[in-house]
């Protein structure tokens, strides 16, 4: 493959903005590939693949590289060089990249590629309490498949379309994208395509939803008419599938303490034909004490770890802290508490997390069934979902009733 100066030099700009300016990788990403207007689909393909590769590898490449964060240019290109002797690409003669001890890179790999922490590209403190909390088993089938690239899955939406219709519209547009078993509005792209360009997404046909996170709404299980509250929509995913799944008919309450997800979430709703929904800025208790007893469904997409994710955002092995497990264990606690007031007699609500972690999942839902808030409330069935299992994200979800 001949390589194109600007475009590892696009890499390397990405990298110094991700490991040490703190950046999120999709955010950076995004920005770089803005950089040249006369790049084609196969340079950005260049440039977007091999930046998340190299984060989702760091710990690995830096080791092998022999640098310690933070980096600066030359190590990134060290580095980078790591990576292309890997990839089994030939370096090219460039006064930023040093001469490359192919033998040794190689040498080195195979050595660290025996002990997990190292091939798997994570911290101790995750690769400690993961294999604490799920096994050794478990948790080496799971990093390894969370470290694989995640595939393009869309959801059908129904309120302007049918799985099948989609399918054969993107078809049109030169996309091809298979169903999936198992998952009634799942479609699964092929080969990787920019879908957000395509006529079929501008009409609002689907939406970009991984297939676990699919299941979340369908468990649920609204109806059209009811008033269902989605405490903590974000840029509403799982809002526009529950409005969908209600035929755009009753009330469905999209809350969140931040206001520009909701703006975003208003922007899709109207893409997407989803009338019914409306968005409540949590800027105070009152915002939700003014719904207790008042719905019939409640969905809690809990903030979490995120360690079921890190196919798509594989630089949160790197931003996560230690100290903010406990923390967000202390949120999950209170948010379930509080919302759960929201639901009526009678009624159902959901807790969900993008986690693999019994702590934030399980162990949480167990915990407010023993608390006075949770006393009257029953566990109907719940579901851990693990990538290395269904080949789809890592989740969480519970399915409650109140008597």
């Amino acid at each position: 493959m001949r390589l194109h100066r600007n475009l590892v030099f696009a890499v390397i700009d990405a990298l110094h903005l991700i490991f040490n300016e703190g950046e999120y990788a999709d955010k950076v990403v995004q920005k770089v590939l803005k950089f040249d207007k006369r790049w084609g689909s196969r340079d950005r393909g260049f440039i977007a693949e091999t930046t998340y590769e190299m984060v989702r590898y760091k710990r690995l490449y830096a080791e092998i590289a022999g640098v310690k964060a933070p980096f600066n240019r030359p190590e990134l290109f060290r580095m980078w060089a790591v990576w292309a002797v890997l990839k089994g690409i030939q370096l090219p003669d460039w006064k930023q990249i040093e001469p490359t001890p192919e033998r040794r890179i190689k040498g080195k790999f195979d050595e660290l590629s025996k002990i997990r922490k190292y091939r798997e590209a994570i911290p101790d403190w995750i690769d400690e309490l993961c294999e604490k909390a799920l096994g050794d088993e478990l948790w080496t089938k799971e990093i390894a498949a969370l470290n694989e690239q995640a595939e393009v899955i869309l959801r059908s939406n129904t309120l302007k379309t049918t799985r099948e219709k989609l399918r054969k519209t993107l078809l049109d547009e030169g996309i091809v994208a298979e169903p999936i078993k198992g998952y009634p509005l799942a479609l699964k792209l092929v080969e990787r395509a920019n879908v957000f360009v395509t006529q079929a997404f501008k009409d609002g046909l689907f939406e970009v939803q991984d297939a676990s996170s699919q299941l979340v709404s369908e468990l649920l299980d609204v109806q059209p008419g009811q008033r269902v509250v989605d405490t903590c929509a974000g840029a509403g995913g799982k809002s526009l599938h529950l409005a969908a799944l209600m035929e755009n008919k009753g009330q469905l309450i999209s809350m969140d303490v931040y206001i520009s997800k909701l703006k975003e979430l208003k922007r899709r709703a109207r893409r997407n034909g989803a009338h019914n929904i409306e968005t409540r800025e949590i800027d105070s208790t009152k915002v939700f004490k003014k719904l207790y007893g008042s719905a019939d469904r409640v969905l809690i997409d809990a903030p979490c770890t995120g360690l079921g994710v890190i196919r798509r955002n594989p630089d949160t092995k790197w931003k996560l802290q230690p100290e903010f497990l406990d923390k967000i264990l202390a949120t999950q606690a209170d948010i379930i508490r509080s919302y759960s007031k929201i639901v009526k007699p009678g009624g159902k609500m959901v807790y969900a997390t993008c986690s693999i972690l019994p702590q934030e999942n399980g162990n949480q839902v167990q915990s407010f069934l023993q608390s006075e808030e949770g006393k009257d409330f029953s566990l109907v069935k719940d579901k851990n979902i693990f990538a290395s299992q269904s080949g789809f994200d890592g989740f969480y979800m519970a399915l409650l009733q109140k008597k």
